[in-house]
């Protein structure tokens, strides 16, 4: 059965072995070397319909590959369920007719799914910017570029316009932008600063959860951080965590996995009963986001104000 990766922006990388293959099979090798299935005749449409990229530029299927070529492919939504407009309230950081910048709020689902058919930010941007957002991740999940976890507040940059989707896409795809978040852990990281580069996929026996994998299952995951306060008790402590990656999960993983602080309040990787520090939320907040405006190129850093539950931890 034919299983290709999810819609969306996939972004693989060309090997030694790929070296001067047609772009159509290095995608199909490429695909398979992630664990997904697809056609090669499937492939050559998304090219011939713009809908990959080389070092962004929009290219034929029998254009040949080289190392350090960066490859962009946008995966379309399959057959689903068009989103509607819902009135939901929004916190605007930024906007303009390409673009716009939203502090999300903690608990709301970035874009419809099994089980969350309605209620979550995308039907909200369809009311707030009238239904202009660009349809190129699929018409389920217009605008959307990358994402936050239910539980995770912040900033989150959607596109209005397909240029500014082409251009968000690659950003993030080619680590252009800078995230920077706060988390609040359950016990004191030591050393209180550092790196931690440690390969995440998912997890071998829960598939719900990602954990710390060797290559090549595990995917290269960066992220930098830096405690602000601990606690006196040696209860808690609030991090300023800066990542390079955007792996699925990935500041809860390295946190939990590599210095075995999980973050408070998450109920996947923690067990919350036994936190003594009791909290409301997952205590992740994207505090903020670095990018180049698509049509100006001038750099934008958007700030999302802290939640209030993060304050007595400052």
């Amino acid at each position: 059965m034919s299983t290709p990766p999810a819609p969306g922006p996939f972004s693989p990388a060309v090997l030694a072995e790929d070296v001067g293959s047609r772009l159509d099979q290095f995608l199909l090798r490429a695909i398979r070397r992630e664990g997904y299935e697809t056609s090669r005749a499937s492939l050559q449409d998304l090219v011939k319909s713009g809908l990959v990229t080389v070092n962004g530029r929009i290219v034929k299927p029998r254009q040949a590959v080289a190392v350090g070529d960066f490859v962009v492919v946008t995966f379309p939504a399959i057959a689903s369920t068009e989103p509607l407009p819902e009135d939901i309230a929004l916190s605007v950081l930024f906007e303009d007719e390409d673009l716009i910048v939203v502090d999300k709020p903690h608990g709301l689902v970035v874009h419809p799914a099994s089980g969350n058919p309605d209620g979550t930010l995308v039907n909200a941007l369809l009311h707030h910017c009238r239904g202009k957002l660009s349809l190129l991740a699929g018409e389920d999940r217009p605008g959307i570029v990358h994402r936050l976890d239910k539980d995770t507040s912040g900033c989150l940059v959607a596109a209005k316009s397909d240029r500014a989707y082409q251009s968000l896409v690659a950003q993030f795809s080619g680590r252009e932008t800078r995230k920077e978040y706060l988390a609040v852990t359950d016990g004191i990281p030591s050393p209180g600063e550092g790196t931690i580069d440690n390969r995440i996929g998912r997890h071998p026996v829960n598939r719900r959860k990602m954990a710390v994998v060797a290559a090549p299952a595990g995917k290269e995951a960066v992220t930098d951080y830096h405690v602000l306060r601990r606690d006196e008790a040696g209860a808690w402590a609030t991090l300023r965590c800066l990542i390079h990656t955007g792996r699925t999960h990935q500041i809860r993983v390295h946190l939990k996995e590599s210095l075995r602080c999980p973050i408070l309040g998450d109920p996947i990787y923690s067990q919350i009963s036994r936190q003594k520090t009791k909290v409301d939320r997952l205590m992740l907040h994207a505090k903020t986001l670095t990018y180049a405006h698509p049509h100006s190129g001038i750099p934008i850093t958007c700030e999302a104000p802290l939640p209030g539950d993060f304050l007595r931890f400052l």
